[in-house]
């Protein structure tokens, strides 16, 4: 099978894959009673990257998981972008990955053996550009291609960095632009222009390997990864998690600009619609032409920075050096009516 575009064997994409943000806090609700573990540096209570686990005074090891349907039509792109998507939630966390285990579910009826050969290629390079290997993983016969991978990594706890710890006063960093969701619809309604179809996937398939050098970093007071919930859910777990506000200038965050004429031709992600639900009564837009972008879900996307004034320089360097994004575009400020205010 050749020229084979694999978004058309699947009804999502990505990381607006997901379950919506409120359907899935109904999921997760339980009246079973969790054992506790006082290891446990970081479970599932703070909606944090990945799960934590304290292995002596000090070294913790993480662990996380993530996969998803087709992102790219190219089997080998998928695979890499869904793989460097999976290790990001170490590197939210200011950790380093140490192997991956990967997932893939294939509907063995409709696609060769060879195209899922090429994607699992895919996510073999980017761990080995992480320095990892793909030491196993579990396969399953399933109705439309799925892949992942679950990351063990390890990290410093005194280094740790978490979704919830920022302070006032802290400066926003996001290290890619937004708008993969946005192009990946317009890629799979068949409406992306040639001369835009690296764009996404250029992005997507970026490490967040930075992440690494941020953690050294005392003055960065919190990070996380923006994926499927997009800017205003990761952002809003970031302000509710810390007990702080958010001003953000639009202007200034981050965009792909190419992904603008994609808007006006209403290629909107379904994800956008799911996280305008559950996140609008946390943001004051001051203008409703900002909602396709910031709600936008990211696959793969950047890594969401909150940076004390002190550090901005230092961190501002190591974004520039790794052709990243880095400009800042908000500011945390004490608790207010709104959890987000964009002007």
């Amino acid at each position: 099978m050749t020229g084979i575009k694999l978004t058309q064997f699947s009804h999502g994409a990505g990381c607006g894959c997901k379950i919506a943000p409120s359907l899935l806090t109904d999921i997760l609700k339980t009246s079973t009673p969790d054992l506790t573990d006082e290891n446990l540096l970081v479970g599932n209570n703070s909606r944090d990257d990945a799960a934590v686990y304290k292995m002596d005074d000090d070294t913790a090891i993480i662990s996380t998981t993530d996969f998803f349907m087709p992102i790219a039509d190219d089997p080998y792109t998928f695979g890499k972008i869904a793989a460097a998507n999976a290790m990001s939630d170490v590197y939210a966390m200011g950790g380093k990955p140490l192997m991956a285990i990967a997932i893939l579910g294939w509907p063995i009826d409709k696609l060769p053996a060879e195209v899922a050969s090429q994607v699992m290629d895919g996510g073999r390079a980017a761990c080995k550009e992480a320095g990892i290997v793909i030491a196993g993983g579990h396969s399953i016969d399933s109705p439309e291609p799925i892949f992942g991978l679950a990351v063990t990594g390890k990290v410093e706890i005194s280094k740790l960095k978490r979704n919830d710890t920022a302070t006032e006063g802290c400066r926003l960093y996001l290290t890619k632009p937004l708008g993969v969701g946005i192009l990946s619809t317009a890629q799979k309604q068949g409406k992306l222009k040639n001369e835009h179809a690296t764009i996404a996937s250029d992005s997507m398939c970026k490490l967040n390997d930075v992440g690494l050098q941020l953690a050294d970093i005392e003055g960065v007071k919190s990070m996380t990864d923006v994926t499927g919930f997009g800017l205003m859910g990761h952002l809003s777990e970031m302000c509710e998690g810390s007990k702080l506000s958010a001003t953000i200038e639009f202007n200034k965050v981050p965009r792909i600009h190419e992904a603008e004429a994609y808007i006006k031709a209403k290629c909107l992600p379904g994800g956008l619609h799911k996280n305008w639900h559950t996140y609008h009564q946390n943001v004051d837009l001051a203008n409703e032409a900002y909602k396709p972008f910031l709600f936008d879900p990211q696959t793969s996307g950047g890594l969401l920075i909150a940076v004390e004034l002190h550090a901005t320089k230092e961190v501002e360097q190591i974004l520039q050096d790794s052709g990243l994004e880095s400009e800042p575009f908000g500011l945390l400020t004490k608790s207010s009516d709104k959890l987000i205010n964009v002007r």
